[in-house]
Formats: C-alpha cells, sequence, structure tokens
C-alpha cells in the first residue's frame, strides 16, 4: 500500500482516488451524478484546489497577492471569477519545475508539450494524479463503446507528448489489451492491424485518413479492416471528417476525446458512442469557463468563445483558470446530463488566419471542401504577401477516382463556398494524389510565407 501523502494543506482535500472498479464495463457513480450533484461537488473540491495551489505554488502565491484576491474570497461557483486567468506563459515562466505543488520526490511522470511556437510547457503527475487520469481515460473509452476484454490498436505518439502513455493507461484500465504501436511507420501499423485483427484504434483523425490510404494502395478495403471504433482527438476535426472516416471505414464508429497536457492529457471530456453529439467534459474532475477571447468576460453556456479550466483534483500541477485558446462553446450534457457537453472545436485562437480583415480557421475550409465528393480530406492553406495585400491559396488534392477535370470543376464550387459562406477571397490549387505530406501525427494545415522566401514559413 502507498505511503504517500499530498502536500499539506489548510482545506482538507475531499477527493480519494478511485480503486480499480470491480466491474470496469460500467459508469463511475460520478458520471450518473446530477448537474446538482456535480455543482456541489466542484465547489468542495475547487476550494480545496484554490488553497492547495495558493499555499503550495509560489507563483500562484504571487499571482494572487498581486490581484489583491485570496482563496478565502471563494464563498460560492461564481465567486471564481474573481481569480486571474492562467495561461502557457505564467507555465513557461515556472519553468521547469516551478509549477509544481510538490516535491520531486513524489513525481512519477514528467511530461513536456513540444516546444515548436517557444519554451515547452511542463508537466507533472503524483500516483494519485496517474490514477484519476488512467480512469477518466478509461471512462472516455467504454463511453465511446469499446469494451473490456477488446483488442486495442494505439497510434497515439509515446513520448513526452501525453497522448500515447495517457491513452495506453486508460486501455489498460478499461480491461483492454492494448497493441502500443505509437505514430508513424504506416506500413507496419497496416500489418498488425491486419495480423492482429483489433476492435478499436486511437489515433488522430487525419493519420487515421493515412492508414486508409496505405490500405488502398495495397489493393485493400479499409472497409474489410476488423475495427469497429475509432477514438481520435489531438486536432481539431469536424462532421463532415467524421462522415468520410466512417464511410471509408464501413462499420467503424469514429467518437471525440478531447484534452490537453497543461490541465491533464486525453480524457478531459470523452463523446458517446451511441449519440455521437459532442463530448461529456468530466466536470467532476474539471470546472470549464467559456470567455470572451477578446474582453475575458465569461459568457453564458450556448454562446462561442475561448474554453478555460480549472482543475479539481490534480496535485503536481494545478491549473486554475487555464486559458486553452481552444474555441468552442459549452452545451447541456445528454447521455450523462450532470457533465455539460463540449461544442466541435472550430479551431484556436492563436491558429485564427486574419485575410484581409476576415478571421477564418482551417476546420472551416475542411468542412466545406469534403462536402465536394471529388475532393479529398488532403489539404493546405498556403500564406503569401507578393504585394501589398495577403493572399490564401488553398491547395488540395482530387480523390483517385475523379479525373482532373472533374477535381477542377470541384474546385470552383470550393472556391464560390468560401467566397459567399466564410467571406474571404483566395485561390485553389487542385493536386493530383499524394503530394502532399501526410500526418503521422497532428496534422500541419497552415504554411504562413508571408514576409519570408516560400520554403522557409514555418
Amino acid at each position: 500500500m502507498s505511503t504517500y501523502k499530498a502536500p499539506p494543506c489548510s482545506v482538507e482535500n475531499p477527493y480519494t482516488p478511485p480503486a480499480k472498479p470491480a466491474d470496469p464495463g460500467s459508469p463511475d457513480a460520478e458520471e450518473l451524478m446530477s448537474r446538482d450533484q456535480i455543482e456541489s461537488l466542484q465547489f468542495e473540491r475547487l476550494r480545496w484546489s484554490l488553497h492547495y495551489a495558493y499555499e503550495n505554488v509560489a507563483a500562484y502565491k504571487e499571482l494572487y497577492d498581486e490581484h489583491g484576491v485570496h482563496p478565502g474570497d471563494f464563498k460560492e461557483l461564481d465567486d471564481l471569477k474573481l481569480f486571474p486567468y492562467t495561461d502557457k506563459e505564467f507555465l513557461r515562466k515556472a519553468y521547469p519545475f516551478k509549477a509544481f505543488a510538490v516535491p520531486m520526490s513524489d513525481l512519477r511522470r514528467i511530461h513536456a508539450s513540444s516546444g515548436t511556437t517557444g519554451q515547452p510547457t511542463v508537466v507533472g503527475y503524483t500516483e494519485n494524479d496517474l490514477t484519476t487520469w488512467a480512469s477518466l481515460v478509461a471512462r472516455c473509452f467504454r463511453f465511446s463503446g469499446i469494451k473490456p476484454g477488446q483488442k486495442v490498436h494505439n497510434a497515439y505518439g509515446y513520448g513526452l507528448f501525453t497522448g500515447g502513455l495517457g491513452a495506453h493507461a486508460g486501455a489498460e484500465r478499461l480491461g483492454t489489451a492494448v497493441i502500443p504501436m505509437s505514430g508513424g511507420q504506416t506500413e507496419k501499423q497496416i500489418q498488425l492491424i491486419r495480423d492482429f485483427e483489433p476492435d478499436a484504434i486511437l489515433s488522430t483523425p487525419t493519420y487515421l485518413l493515412t492508414i486508409a490510404d496505405g490500405f488502398r494502395k495495397l489493393g485493400i478495403d479499409p472497409k474489410e479492416t476488423s475495427l469497429k471504433t475509432a477514438v481520435l482527438g489531438a486536432e481539431p476535426w469536424t462532421e463532415e471528417m467524421r462522415h468520410e472516416i466512417e464511410k471509408t471505414f464501413g462499420t467503424l464508429k469514429a467518437c471525440d476525446i478531447y484534452g490537453l497536457s497543461e490541465v491533464m492529457g486525453p480524457g478531459v471530456a470523452g463523446e458517446s458512442g451511441e449519440t455521437q453529439d459532442g463530448s461529456h467534459l468530466w466536470e467532476d474532475h474539471f470546472r470549464p469557463e467559456i470567455i470572451d477571447p477578446f474582453d475575458d468576460t465569461v459568457l453564458d453556456v450556448g454562446r462561442p468563445g475561448e474554453l478555460v479550466f480549472t482543475s479539481l483534483t490534480k496535485e503536481a500541477l494545478p491549473i486554475i483558470r487555464y486559458r486553452t485558446h481552444d474555441l468552442t462553446r459549452l452545451l447541456p450534457g445528454t447521455q450523462r446530463p450532470g457533465h455539460r457537453r463540449l461544442g466541435r472545436i472550430t479551431g484556436r485562437s492563436d491558429d485564427m488566419i486574419i485575410l484581409r480583415g476576415v478571421n477564418l480557421f482551417p476546420s472551416q475550409v475542411e468542412e466545406l471542401a469534403l462536402q465536394q465528393p471529388e475532393l479529398s480530406p488532403h489539404f493546405a492553406l498556403e500564406l503569401t504577401r507578393p504585394g501589398r495585400m495577403d493572399e490564401m491559396t488553398v491547395r488540395i488534392e482530387r480523390r483517385e477516382d475523379a479525373t482532373m477535370e472533374q477535381a477542377e470543376d470541384a474546385g470552383k464550387r470550393l472556391l464560390h463556398d468560401i467566397k459567399t459562406k466564410i467571406g474571404s477571397s483566395c485561390r485553389i490549387e487542385v493536386l493530383d494524389p499524394d503530394i502532399l505530406p501526410r500526418s503521422v501525427g497532428k496534422i500541419r494545415r497552415i504554411y504562413d510565407y508571408r514576409n519570408k522566401p516560400k520554403g522557409t514559413g514555418e
């Protein structure tokens, strides 16, 4: 039995990590709570989280003291708005380990986000954190239709990225047999899917399409695989992409999973395989808010804005009002009425393209492109500034069963749709199949060459 104890806090921690369930195929008790029960639970756990962060992380104490607010000011759930937001910059200033609330001897794992847009953000987990994380990922997988005893092919990347190991631990806790393939090596992925006949696959949506392309190149119809369930995440995707994937694989059901490293990793929210109506946020562990990304005001349920999270049970890295930059909205719960749902992530506020005064996201182009039967889901957006004005070119591949003439006609329709439905002018360049780079994890959609020689844009 573990003798680990969390750092001291003036408020007793009301949460105890769950024991391994006797029946991993049944819902957790917290899943079935009413909205009133969830909010009562949130208040008690949030009260502890605020005091715990303030008393054990110097950066939080300094931030709250600067803003003249104290955890004792938290008297009801709405009082959360009294506390300042945090973001990646807050964590980067604490690089590498100053945001941790526990000594290094109590950590059991360290992950880090990619540093492609700056210094990496570092996240850590205690033994209790890892137990909680695995239980929530297992909840997501079960909710999406994966059952104990099934085989699960894990094509999320292992390593510092939280996806691979997070998904692996959750699948094991659910009682499945995990095939730890990781990302890349598409030919090997195909061989193992054919030979091992897994029931479910875990990957990004675009990489699953890359795997499907690999099957076709071998003369194999992806519909012939054993796959019944796909739990897909780590990048925004649309309903049109869901239809594309399910049409490609036949009887497979594609469900969303949401998470981010700073908040926990995958498993923050999961989608029902029965209704496929958006991911339910597990509000027994996280308190979500939607804010206006421009004036920072909290918005009502149903209004679109930027997603903000507060953790309720984390020990190593408590997160209070963390700005994710993900753009979405909150919706009432359906299959789990006590837990609200996420609307589709339309993009990230820091991925938004402003083109001649019009705001647009790659997901909007994906949604329109996949309405053209002659065009494939493989596309990229190139931004240039040949003169005084910015220009965007949509480079998109035709489908193999469409002629170039048919695809170019579809490109003209796409051009019209982008102009009338998004409000932006652009160029469409239709390409033959297999010209654009394929995803081996998170897909890159935007190539920004403004003020840079083409070929050097990042």
